[in-house]
């Protein structure tokens, strides 16, 4: 079947929220202003119960259908803008300083309301839905304090199903694939602990510029000679910062980076390497190496019989032809993984066009794919929750 047409009829309604939120970009758990604007959306819809205040900021809406008892499914929606200067241009361009939705989550929240709105509406479902609106994704694991808060207990939520939205992938087409789909992160910090001196005397000194680079340079071989060439690894230095003067050497130098991969054995691997290569270089330059490790996020792993359902609901409203059910994985993190650790479902990626990338201070969401984002929301409720 095509989109909804009352999904289509509501598009502008929809992108009109969207620019709204656009506008109020907040980062991380300190969302008070978006989030007060889906509970009162939710309320206005006549939600059966909306919950604030799940991990700080977090908002859960209740809607129960009019076909009898059953069991309850969760959809979820992310929140949170990222610390970007935006330089899109638009009219509904961010209004707060140094943030801005440069991901799509203003159009993953709308599209997720425009859904509520729908399913208020008409109930044709038994069982009850749990849209899930959830701070903090870009970094701070609010999926994951939903999670660890009691969240899918709570609610009695026995599947999640989440999407995002995919630059470069056509407007009306869907992207997923069963296991990995999202690859888990780890954030580190090394700090290299030298003797600081006159640059003219660097025999007197001990130079943590020239060990902190040395264990770069090294680091390029973790993925090249440690990992398995088949399997996915990315190991990436992102940040260099040492000294403050030309004729000075100084006392310390650090760097910091981020490891992604698909298995756990693999981010294992490249964990064990960053150790003993800093531990190696230590040692022949006589500096001292402080590692700050955080494994952050797991892989998004898709469950089975769930993508196949969630493949046959976007191709429901797309047709077969505009959904790839066996994209490559990305190496992008995401914390909708937590929840589908604690509860099976499924992620799924919808198209925005021809767009700038995410992350870009340019970017903004693509309001022609409201109608699709929201009918495959319809479409998963009512059919997983068929009387």
């Amino acid at each position: 079947m095509p989109i909804l047409n009352r999904a289509a009829e509501m598009q502008e309604e929809i992108a009109g929220w969207r620019r709204e939120l656009h506008t109020i970009p907040e980062l991380n758990f300190d969302l008070f202003k978006t989030s007060a604007f889906v509970a009162d959306k939710l309320r206005s819809f006549g939600c059966d119960e909306v919950v604030t205040g799940i991990a700080k900021t977090g908002v859960v809406g209740l809607i129960r259908g009019n076909l009898g008892a059953g069991a309850t499914i969760g959809l979820r929606a992310d929140m949170d803008a990222l610390p970007i200067a935006e330089a899109s241009g638009v009219p509904h361009a961010s209004t707060h300083p140094g943030a801005m939705h440069a991901c799509g989550h203003d159009g993953h929240t709308a599209m997720l309301l425009g859904a509520a709105k729908y399913l208020a509406e008409t109930r044709n479902f038994a069982g009850t839905v749990a849209v899930i609106f959830q701070p903090a994704e870009e970094g701070g694991g609010g999926g994951n304090v939903m999670v660890r808060e009691g969240m899918m207990e709570r609610f009695g939520i026995g599947k999640v199903f989440g999407m995002h939205n995919m630059p470069g992938l056509g407007i009306g087409e869907f992207a997923l694939r069963p296991g990995p789909i999202m690859a888990a992160t780890a954030e580190f910090t090394i700090t290299i602990k030298g003797k600081g001196g006159h640059a003219a005397m660097p025999h007197r000194n001990i130079d943590p510029i020239v060990a902190a680079s040395q264990i770069v340079m090294a680091f390029q071989t973790i993925v090249s000679r440690s990992a398995d060439p088949i399997e996915s690894l990315v190991v990436s230095v992102t940040k260099f910062h040492a000294g403050d003067a030309y004729n000075i050497i100084p006392a310390q130098a650090q760097i910091a980076g981020t490891v992604r991969t698909l298995k756990n054995e693999v981010a294992a691997i490249a964990r064990e390497r960053i150790h003993e290569i800093c531990a190696g270089i230590a040692a022949a330059t006589g500096t001292e190496v402080v590692i700050d490790y955080d494994a952050n996020y797991p892989v998004t792993f898709n469950h089975a019989d769930e993508t196949v359902f969630a493949g046959d609901m976007a191709a429901s409203v797309a047709g077969e032809a505009k959904v790839q059910r066996a994209v490559a994985p990305t190496m992008g993190g995401e914390d909708f993984s937590y929840m589908l650790q604690a509860r099976p479902g499924a992620f799924v990626f919808l198209g925005n066009g021809n767009t700038a990338t995410l992350h870009n201070p340019g970017y903004d969401f693509n309001d022609e794919a409201i109608p699709h984002g929201v009918s495959y929301w319809v479409k998963v409720a009512e059919t997983a929750l068929a009387a």
